[in-house]
């Protein structure tokens, strides 16, 4: 390739990664500004918190129901118009939820806002992993996990200058200026969709549809109930993970016999060794950082006696060495491969979370917060080449499917982290004893990441050929077609 070309596609790259981003921001803010308003929102709509808690709830398993779809509408629709369709589908549940004149309307309107983020988000990773190709996908990702690393610890120290300012409506509304701009982005930089016709099954896996969305989000409902009540005994948590079981098994059998209609996600990619080894990375990864998303503040306010705002700037280092490490892992894994990053960023990852078990209410602030500095730095360090490794493996036209997967164990692992942090604490003889058990579940979560990392792709791995072409040029929708 020529330098002229070099340059005009590393430029295009730079349109679409902005594009993408300031789309794909709304929701990783949304959801964590929404979690700090529970209390709020109850006084507001004289409503329990069990009700306020299907505000968040709510949003989250549509979203996860959303996912599946996600990869089939693509590829039938086309990625550019699919996008499109998302920021509205997130427009218009801003716009109601910021409007709601009662809590089930509220309910009603984060289902929306579910939906389209469930759209938006994997999507996001489909179209920057089409244009990128394999040998830009490192970069790319790392500047991408800045969104993923800094959006759920800026959402907090947002919402909590809205509250204190303004009504707990500019929470929903301010999203919608954003979603303004970012359409009008979109429809400029975005490329065109190319037609697919044949190439694409005309209807999607309906029984895949009824069994992998719904099994999913039962799973995450059962360890979104496991974290409010601290017990898996409850029949709220243990009901619908037996669902989840059920219908995913179901699926299983589904997904793996003979049929005309391709299934919406394909098993076999998980015969793939080394997708298999990226994606469980990945959920792992999610339930590090989650978890600590999680625990972090609540050791500064029940362990420390912190307000919920200055423990949300609190938790802002671990953050910053996420979103500092992250595009220069990522520009490495290009030159040196995933693994060695990987390797390097769970080593680090497990080094802090050893020490945090020791934390306790007398612990000097100044270390708190370097250690969770290397912490970020440990998981942003790795995240960027985890993520970039699922799309190295994966020929172009398996690319949605990826993404679907990826975001759905993500999403499954922060649950996870969530829950097992809730559990350990609410069971615990104390909030203090609490917090480091947990982080002895987190610190074995990052040796089980570090034996994932070790099982994923090199430098010397085989990647997909795609053509080297500027990104106006690189089909995003419908079946790929090489020039």
């Amino acid at each position: 390739m020529t330098e002229v070309a070099e340059n005009r596609l590393d430029a295009a790259l730079r349109r679409m990664i902005v594009v993408t981003l300031l789309g794909g921001i709304m929701g990783v803010l949304d959801g964590s500004m929404a979690a700090l308003a529970v209390d709020t929102l109850a006084s507001r709509f004289h409503a329990s918190l069990a009700a306020i808690g299907w505000v968040s709830t709510g949003y989250l398993l549509a979203l996860t129901i959303t996912i599946p779809v996600g990869a089939w509408a693509a590829d039938r629709f086309g990625a550019r118009r699919l996008w499109l369709t998302g920021l509205i589908v997130f427009f218009l549940g801003s716009v109601g939820s910021g409007l709601a004149w009662n809590v089930e309307a509220l309910i009603f309107f984060r289902l929306v806002q579910g939906v389209g983020a469930g759209i938006v988000d994997p999507l996001m990773l489909t179209l920057l992993a089409r244009a990128a190709g394999p040998a830009r996908m490192g970069r790319v990702m790392g500047l991408m996990g800045i969104v993923g690393s800094t959006g759920p610890i800026a959402g907090p120290i947002i919402g909590g200058l809205i509250l204190s300012n303004l009504s707990w409506r500019w929470m929903f509304l301010v999203n919608v200026p954003i979603v303004i701009v970012a359409f009008a982005l979109a429809v400029r930089v975005l490329p065109k969709d190319r037609s697919a016709r044949g190439a694409v099954p005309s209807r999607p896996d309906v029984v895949g549809v009824a069994l992998i969305g719904p099994g999913v989000a039962a799973g995450v409902l059962a360890l979104s109930q496991t974290a409010q009540r601290g017990t898996f005994a409850s029949w709220q948590a243990w009901l619908p993970l037996v669902v989840a079981a059920v219908l995913l098994g179901i699926y299983a059998v589904h997904a793996l016999r003979p049929r005309r209609t391709p299934p919406l996600i394909d098993l076999r990619l998980f015969a793939r060794p080394s997708f298999g080894a990226s994606v469980v990375a990945a959920a792992l990864l999610g339930l590090v950082t989650f978890g600590s998303i999680f625990a972090i503040p609540l050791y500064y306010q029940q362990v420390r006696g912190h307000g919920a705002f200055e423990s949300g700037l609190l938790l802002a280092p671990f953050g910053f060495g996420s979103a500092l490490v992250m595009p220069l892992a990522g520009r490495l894994s290009d030159r040196l491969g995933s693994r060695r990053l990987a390797l390097l960023g769970a080593s680090l990852a497990l080094i802090a979370a050893l020490g945090i078990t020791q934390f306790d209410a007398s612990t000097p602030q100044w270390l708190t917060a370097i250690v969770a500095f290397v912490l970020g730095t440990g998981t942003g360090t790795a995240g960027a080449p985890v993520i970039g490794s699922v799309y190295r493996t994966l020929p172009p036209e398996l690319v949605p499917q990826g993404s679907s997967v990826l975001y759905m164990l993500n999403q499954l692992g922060a649950s996870i982290g969530i829950a097992l942090v809730a559990l350990i604490v609410q069971t615990a003889d104390s909030t203090e004893v609490g917090f480091q058990h947990a982080y002895v579940g987190i610190a074995c979560a990052a040796v089980v990441l570090i034996g994932a990392a070790s099982l994923i792709p090199g430098r010397s791995a085989p990647q997909p050929v795609v053509p080297e072409q500027a990104p106006e040029a690189v089909p995003v929708g419908g079946s790929v077609e090489h020039a």
